[in-house]
């Protein structure tokens, strides 16, 4: 008796958002770093970094559409984004004295807040926790990125979290 063929694997929409996720992080990085625009940074990791190896390691497939929506995203509302984030992060640590690859977590996490009601904020915290883990070491900036994004999650969606909308 013969086996059946074997069907291709299709790829998993959860890992290549999370690999989407991660270069948005890298891009906005690179944007803020190397002065560059947007739609510069986009072509260069769709034509360039996307599917090509990175250490010896291959770039992990990533949806290059919602890649671009998040990367175009931020930077559109980057003005609202950074208002809100500055209302979360203490008045010592304002955003332009965080570190830039942090900074870039906390944009690209508060956009998906913001602007993507239909992610439960669950994934986009776990999901940019994981990011953070790629790039620190160090639990103290884990939690910080925790506390920020949570305090946003529970005031910009309070009904998520059971908190329902305020009388």
């Amino acid at each position: 008796m013969s086996k059946p063929p074997k069907r291709p694997r299709r790829r998993s929409e959860g890992r290549s958002r999370s690999a989407s996720r991660l270069a948005v992080v890298q891009a906005l990085y690179q944007m803020e770093l190397a002065d560059q625009d947007s739609e510069t940074a986009l072509r260069e990791f769709i034509d360039h970094r996307f599917g090509s190896d990175m250490d010896d390691a291959p770039y992990a497939e990533a949806d290059e559409k919602y890649f671009a929506e998040l990367v175009r995203g931020v930077v559109e509302q980057q003005r609202e984004i950074d208002g809100a984030l500055a209302h979360y992060v203490v008045k010592e640590w304002p955003l332009d004295r965080i570190d830039a690859t942090m900074r870039a977590i906390m944009r690209a996490a508060a956009f998906e807040i913001i602007a993507r009601p239909a992610v439960p904020t669950r994934v986009i915290l776990s999901e940019y926790l994981n990011v953070a883990t790629a790039f620190f070491e160090d639990g103290d900036e884990t939690a910080f990125l925790s506390g920020v994004l949570n305090r946003m999650a529970r005031e910009r969606r309070p009904e998520e979290h059971g908190l329902g909308p305020e009388p």
